[in-house]
């Protein structure tokens, strides 16, 4: 054991306001640290974790649950050997003590994550983890110990753990184990996240508004039900504090304490004309009143938060962090001139910069979720700030945060383990989803050939947990992914119907986003993912042109002149030439046009010059869409039925001539093609 003083000093490199050179835990007076040496001290001066403790908390650092478990590592309760927890443990102290150390509690998990594999190996094989160089054979397993995805960063971090082994003062993996471990790694290609298929997306979409529909006409009756019962609890008990001094059978969590108390719920529920939401979204619609718990108010209102998160994650391009850490008053509306009022959501970015004060646009429907979330956030906070002991920041009382942890008399626990400031985890969509079944209709969300075939053409790498006839597996960042390329609303979504669905429910964000509206403060990471996906959408649809359903007027030859600047195979190299232009494509009536630059003659709006209305011949730069055939069928209709009555020699007239020539012009092309 070293003495570290002078210039052999190491500081904690976390970087919070409660954190200074003062704090117990900044300067370790020897390396390796002593057992008692505190890792982790709250904002009240309590030591949280000591150095010998089989389990860090790093919540207080995290403002979230965040634990690092050096012991067990699975829920047989499996437990590392010895040697791996203790080196485990100094891995994790150079991180935080030694030089270029982290800075927040979310980068120390995602190293002590990358790294677990191996400490597990080792364990698994009885092998000392400071003599794995001498055992080849486990060696030779871990490089496939690893995840795919996490074993270059692995490397990385054991080649800077040897780099400064005289430092550190040991040695993992040498130079040649690093060599063999490099070379086991398969080449990893990331996965791109799955777009969820535009059926599936607007059903949970519609869901989603349809459960905020219901609580925003119910939200009284929630309030006043949910203050009557805890009245009722602090009037019999004196207080919330009194009533858990009175032992468990006072409240259980499974409601019992309050029947026996108080009477039915379902009663109270009746009263306040809410017992049919409560059943339609939590028991069931066919479920008698008596079903209805008080558990039940508080699954309901649990529910409501949830649901709430992922309505804005669908129409914000925000990570589900992001989201879990807005607050009250998170939404803004800025007015401008040409735009009209501008709905964002004001927050925390957590990814590539902190930013205290970042901003994502958002749907003006966001309004309502943040509505709601904000409704039940107060409700909880008012609870809690009946509890003794409990500390709320000013600002946290008058602006409560979305997600806080459950002080009502029916929650499990009593809420006063964990410091108020840390936030609840998130938990999974999917883990959502099982918790609330009667959320989204498994039939509505069960993969069809159709939404396979969308999935594929955004995201060709879809794994074999993407199947034909089962759940569509929800993940929170796929929310962006897919709010992205759906702000495009492109021609990708052949369905007329979803089409037109999807620029309705994005419009607003597609405009803001597409007009390029700078003097916000939007968040840059948001805003390059809309612009990512803008090019890819946008390479994906001039790859469909290379198809026979899109023909030119003249002729295979200027089709392929047109195209020929790349192969069918290529997505990456469109996206390429979509953003610099080298490849245009916009929509028309007749398919698309591939002229770069503006269009003087307004082919994206009329056929007349497109289709060689005007007898001067078809536009060049044209291509015609074969599925656009009915809708250019119906349009010939509608023309003939106008001209009908029309005053002939009128310029209404000529105009109507004018669009009906180019609409056969284009109706007989797509139609020499089709028969060859």
């Amino acid at each position: 054991m070293t003495q570290l003083s002078g210039s052999r000093r190491m500081a904690l490199g976390i970087d919070l306001p409660f954190i200074d050179t003062n704090s117990s835990n900044h300067f370790p007076p020897t390396w390796p640290p002593t057992d008692d040496f505190p890792v982790v001290i709250d904002k009240n001066g309590s030591v949280i974790s000591y150095y010998g403790d089989d389990i860090w908390d790093l919540s207080p650092w995290a403002s979230r649950n965040l634990r690092l478990s050096f012991a067990t590592y699975s829920k047989k309760k499996s437990r590392l050997s010895d040697s791996c927890i203790k080196m485990a443990k100094l891995v994790c102290a150079w991180w935080l003590w030694g030089p270029r150390p982290v800075n927040n509690a979310g980068t120390l998990k995602s190293r002590f994550t990358h790294l677990f594999p191996l400490f597990k190996l080792c364990s698994d094989d009885n092998v000392d983890v400071e003599r794995l160089h001498q055992h080849p054979e486990t060696l030779d397993k871990l490089a496939s110990a690893f995840s795919s995805s996490n074993a270059e960063a692995a490397l990385i971090l054991l080649h800077n753990l040897f780099e400064q082994r005289s430092e550190f003062g040991k040695v993992i993996l040498d130079r040649e184990c690093l060599r063999r471990l490099s070379a086991a790694i398969p080449s990893h290609e990331g996965s791109q996240t799955a777009y969820i298929p535009p059926r599936i997306w607007l059903y949970q979409v519609n869901r989603l508004k349809e459960f905020l529909d219901d609580y925003e006409k119910v939200k009284e009756g929630v309030a006043a039900c949910y203050l009557e019962c805890i009245a009722l609890y602090e009037n019999k008990f004196g207080s919330l504090d009194a009533l858990y001094a009175k032992g468990a059978s006072s409240r259980d969590s499974d409601g019992t304490g309050f029947r026996r108390n108080f009477g039915s719920f379902s009663d109270y529920s009746n009263r306040h004309d809410i017992t049919r939401t409560l059943k339609k979204w939590i028991t069931g619609t066919d479920a008698p009143d008596t079903k209805c718990r008080i558990t039940t108010l508080g699954s309901y209102m649990t529910l409501a938060s949830k649901v709430g998160a992922a309505y804005l994650l669908n129409f914000s391009l925000m990570r589900i962090e992001e989201v879990w850490r807005l607050r009250a008053d998170c939404l803004k509306v800025e007015h401008d001139q040409h735009l009209g009022p501008i709905y964002m959501l004001s927050g925390v970015t957590t990814k590539t910069i902190s930013d205290s004060d970042a901003r994502w646009i958002t749907s003006p429907s966001a309004q309502l979720a943040a509505d709601t979330l904000a409704h039940v956030a107060r409700l909880r906070i008012n609870t809690a700030s009946k509890r003794a002991g409990i500390s709320i920041a000013k600002d946290l009382q008058s602006n409560p945060s979305h997600h806080i942890r459950r002080y009502e008399p029916w929650a499990r626990g009593n809420g006063m383990d964990k410091d108020f400031g840390v936030r609840p985890s998130y938990s999974s969509y999917m883990e959502l989803l099982r918790s609330f079944p009667r959320l989204f209709d498994r039939a509505a969300i069960t993969i069809t050939e159709a939404d396979l075939e969308y999935a594929r053409l955004l995201t060709p790498s879809l794994d074999a947990t993407y199947q034909v006839g089962t759940p569509w597996p929800f993940a929170w960042h796929q929310l962006r992914r897919t709010g992205a390329v759906n702000m495009q609303a492109s021609g990708l979504v052949s369905d007329s119907s979803l089409q037109y669905q999807l620029k309705h429910v994005t419009r607003a964000m597609s405009l803001y986003y597409g007009r390029g509206f700078s003097k916000l403060k939007l968040d840059s990471v948001a805003y390059a993912t809309y612009l990512k996906a803008m090019y890819e959408v946008l390479g994906k649809e001039i790859t469909r042109l290379l198809s026979p359903r899109f023909v030119s007027p003249f002729g295979e030859g200027r089709k392929s002149q047109i195209l020929n600047i790349i192969s069918a195979s290529d997505a990456k190299k469109l996206e390429l030439a979509a953003k610099k232009g080298t490849v245009s494509w916009r929509a028309t009536l007749a398919g698309g046009c591939t002229k770069r630059g503006h269009c003087s003659l307004g082919g994206a709006d009329t056929l007349v010059h497109c289709g060689g209305g005007h007898e001067k011949g078809a536009c060049p730069d044209a291509l015609y869409d074969q599925d656009r055939v009915p809708e250019l069928i119906d349009l010939q209709e509608i023309l003939s039925d106008r001209l009908s009555t029309a005053p002939q020699g009128s310029p209404y007239y000529e105009s109507l001539c004018l669009q009906q020539r180019a609409t056969n012009n284009i109706l007989d092309t797509l139609k020499a093609a089709a028969n060859g």
